[in-house]
């Protein structure tokens, strides 16, 4: 049985044009990895350009950051996330594309990314995506040439959500909006509330607050981890 998953950071530091810093969005990341780690798998990190992944949010009063952030193995693996080439698909029984404005830049249009999330999903693994982490999806193609959020519900951060953030006309594509495009039924909620939605093996949330949620359906189908 495989017990490891694969979670991919963006590389990605600024915000378009507006000089604004971003990165992945750590709650995004712990709250799913704290169900993960409860079911026994071990979390690595994968990242476009490799190395020290850019990082934003959070609040220290977040338990579950604090723990996430304190951990010595993720303190290790989050300054040196590996690059994609250097991975090995076979071994993750799944990969969860972490949120955060970044990706929206970086996820669509990365190979390397694409080739672990398209064998992961090829062999029966998990494919889960919180907040803008769907991004990783948008040109995500099968084999036969069909996208792969083609025909699957889904859940993204909503075309509203980014009009409230400020930040719909600095982002280079309204996430939802393209999703749709691609073929799938965008599933929203009312802004900022969680959100999760699981169709087959794909797993994906809408909202920093659907990260945990995505987190514990991954758990759910993929089950624990043998000890």
């Amino acid at each position: 049985m495989k017990t490891k998953i694969l979670f991919a950071l963006t590389s990605h530091d600024r915000k378009g044009d507006t000089g604004q810093p971003t990165g992945f969005y750590a709650p995004e990341a712990a709250h799913p990895w704290a169900p993960l780690r409860d079911a026994g798998y071990r979390i690595d990190f994968v990242s476009p350009k490799g190395g020290r992944a850019p990082m934003e949010g959070g609040e220290l009063d977040d338990a579950v950051l604090r723990a996430f952030l304190s951990d010595p193995e993720v303190q290790a693996n989050l300054t040196s996330t590996a690059r994609p080439e250097a991975i090995d698909p076979a071994d993750y029984a799944a990969i969860l594309f972490v949120g955060g404005h970044g990706t929206m830049w970086d996820f669509p249009d990365d190979a390397g990314l694409a080739r672990i999330a398209l064998a992961v999903h090829e062999a029966g693994g998990v494919v889960g995506a919180v907040c803008h982490g769907p991004s990783a999806l948008v040109n995500l193609r099968l084999a036969d040439g069909r996208y792969l959020v083609a025909g699957k519900r889904v859940a993204a951060f909503t075309d509203d959500e980014e009009r409230a953030a400020g930040l719909a006309e600095v982002v280079p594509f309204l996430l939802a909006s393209t999703l749709a495009q691609r073929g799938a039924t965008h599933v929203p909620a009312p802004n900022w509330q969680a959100n999760v939605i699981v169709d087959g093996h794909l797993v994906t949330g809408q909202n920093p607050a659907s990260a945990a949620g995505v987190g514990r359906e991954m758990a759910r189908l993929l089950g624990p981890a043998a000890r």
